[in-house]
């Protein structure tokens, strides 16, 4: 009998730790990692990796999978970026616990915020459960392509307590928030990772009504914080405007106080305030000084949008002209547009502007931190045409699957110097990547692979060390959500693993696939380079395609 379940041989080792680049073997055997160095022993199965860089399997700790793990067992894209856990249920949305009466109310809150399809959810969510255990004891008895874990929403538990008094908004009784602590207590006993909270206006239900959570107060946020106290564990993720930055930060310090657990916020560069980012990573700087554990989540890369006739949105849909043919099937909607009379009444509806200069074509070799001589303005400028004109005939080439690009968050400046300086800050951790969610206008699931390799190769100022980079997506998420089974290659640790041709490591252009329930599309965008994926001892995909191996599981409550 060989010594080994499987070796990965020969491989340059980034073990997650930071640590230089070593030339090593890894040996696994039962789920996990027995042996790193020169292995003599043989494995069942052995990969190759001579030339290759190992590293711990990707730990991705703010996705949107809540509603595709529930019918699907694939959470792709992330699956495709070398990520073999997954953290769901954040941002405060989510789909336990509920009663039957309050599943629209969910579902059109899920779609609002995360811009998940209703049509998918409402046939895909089989509500299978009411509480949030019996929530976890469903996807418990699922399988995956990644290990998933999820925290308890506080929109879901808001209205399960309260229903329309919750969400509306209606100030919590006392009755109320110890209902509330309660649940979120039985939720952490049960598996959740922690608890999840938005508190900012951005975030609204489909119908137009913001979330259940942007005003909740102090007291509320208190007495959640006093249920993870209760069950002694768990994490805490917010999102919130901060526009009254001192008052709302220690609303969110009292909640780390009181429950003692580890917080992580969302961070960003915003257009219209573009150091405010800065003070409050300066509270979070100040936090950590005086005992407490919070994080800044941040990006590697611009949040942006993506424009097109298959995503959600683009310059044209509201026109009249353009409404007329919506509902046509793409090809139809191509064939229409290309006439001129139509052309030209939907270019006199539309507004002109300067937003132009900060939208791009995307392409094979787009490149995320892009140059205004790029832009759609400057290219029009140049072929003598106006920016609509030109947009409107991009759009239709590649059939209508052409996608245009415009950045939101991080970039102020029109470069990504602030995501480099929030990624070599002593108190931030990756995050923000989405997968799951804004399915119809944005694939930032593809923000691991942009981490190693734009930081990583091929930015020409500003590199950052690639040992850096894989800890901060393997070690500091893993860490940053009690998941301490995993990270790191070294004896004892879970055998998750990705074996990597980086030189030749890229990211593909985004498409739209049309495969959740309903027919309804989502953005994918693929890799090149991943030779293989390792979650639990077994190789899920081989140069990006999947295997028929399954071995990700639940996870429930903190690890190791």
């Amino acid at each position: 009998m060989n010594e080994y379940d499987m070796v990965v041989r020969g491989g340059t080792v980034l073990d997650g730790s930071g640590a230089p680049a070593a030339t090593q073997d890894v040996g696994i055997k039962g789920g996990q990692i027995v042996g790193v160095g020169q292995l003599s022993g043989r494995g069942d199965r052995e990969i190759d990796a001579d030339g290759a860089l190992v590293t711990p399997g990707f730990v991705d700790i703010h996705t949107h999978y809540d509603g595709l793990a529930t019918w699907a067992e694939r959470m792709n894209p992330s699956s495709h970026h070398g990520v073999t856990t997954a953290v769901m249920g954040n941002c405060g949305v989510g789909f336990a616990p509920v009663r039957p009466d309050d599943h629209k109310l969910l579902v059109e809150l899920m779609e609002g915020v995360e811009d998940i399809p209703g049509t998918a959810l409402y046939e895909g969510l089989p509500w299978a459960w009411e509480s949030f255990p019996e929530y976890l004891d469903f996807l418990d008895a699922r399988s995956y392509d990644m290990d998933i874990g999820t925290q308890l929403p506080h929109a879901a538990l808001r209205v399960y307590v309260m229903g329309m008094r919750g969400a509306q908004r209606e100030a919590a009784t006392d009755g109320d928030i110890a209902q509330m602590r309660k649940l979120t207590a039985e939720a952490v006993r049960a598996g959740a990772l922690g608890f999840s909270s938005s508190r900012t206006l951005n975030h609204r239900s489909i119908t137009g009504e913001p979330t259940p959570t942007l005003t909740a107060a102090e007291a509320e946020l208190v007495g959640i914080a006093q249920g993870l106290a209760d069950a002694g564990t768990g994490v805490l993720e917010m999102i919130s405007d901060f526009e009254t930055l001192d008052s709302e930060f220690d609303r969110l310090m009292a909640m780390v106080d009181v429950s003692g657990a580890p917080m992580s916020i969302s961070l960003g560069q915003a257009g219209r305030n573009p150091d405010r980012w800065r003070r409050i990573l300066g509270k979070i700087d100040a936090a950590n000084e005086a005992g407490r554990t919070v994080k800044g989540q941040v990006a590697p890369r611009a949040i942006g949008i993506l424009l097109g006739l298959t995503s959600t949105r683009h310059p044209f849909m509201d026109c009249p002209a353009f409404r007329a043919i919506a509902d046509l099937p793409l090809a139809e909607q191509v064939q229409a547009l290309r006439d001129p009379g139509l052309k030209e009444q939907i270019l006199g509806q539309v507004e002109s502007g300067s937003g132009y200069k900060r939208i791009w074509v995307v392409d094979e070799q787009f490149d995320y931190e892009p140059q205004p001589e790029d832009s759609i303005a400057a290219r029009a400028q140049a072929a003598g045409c106006s920016p609509e004109a030109l947009a409107y005939d991009l759009m239709l080439q590649q059939d209508g699957t052409q996608l245009l690009y415009t950045p939101i968050i991080n970039y102020a400046q029109g470069n990504l110097d602030c995501c480099r300086e929030m990624i070599l800050a002593d108190n931030t951790v990756m995050g923000l990547g989405d997968g799951g969610a804004h399915v119809g206008i944005i694939c930032d699931a593809s923000f691991i692979t942009f981490l190693l390799t734009y930081w990583g190769r091929d930015r020409h100022e500003g590199r950052i060390e690639l040992p850096r980079l894989v800890k901060a997506q393997t070690l500091d998420t893993a860490r940053a959500v009690g998941l301490n089974d995993r990270g790191m290659i070294c004896p004892g640790m879970k055998a998750d693993l990705n074996v990597i041709d980086f030189d030749n490591l890229r990211i593909e252009a985004p498409r739209t696939v049309y495969d959740l329930p309903s027919g309804a599309g989502r953005l994918e965008q693929p890799t090149q380079g991943i030779l293989a994926t390792v979650v639990s001892g077994e190789v899920t995909y081989t140069n990006g395609q999947a295997t028929d191996a399954l071995p990700g599981r639940l996870i429930r409550g903190q690890q190791g």
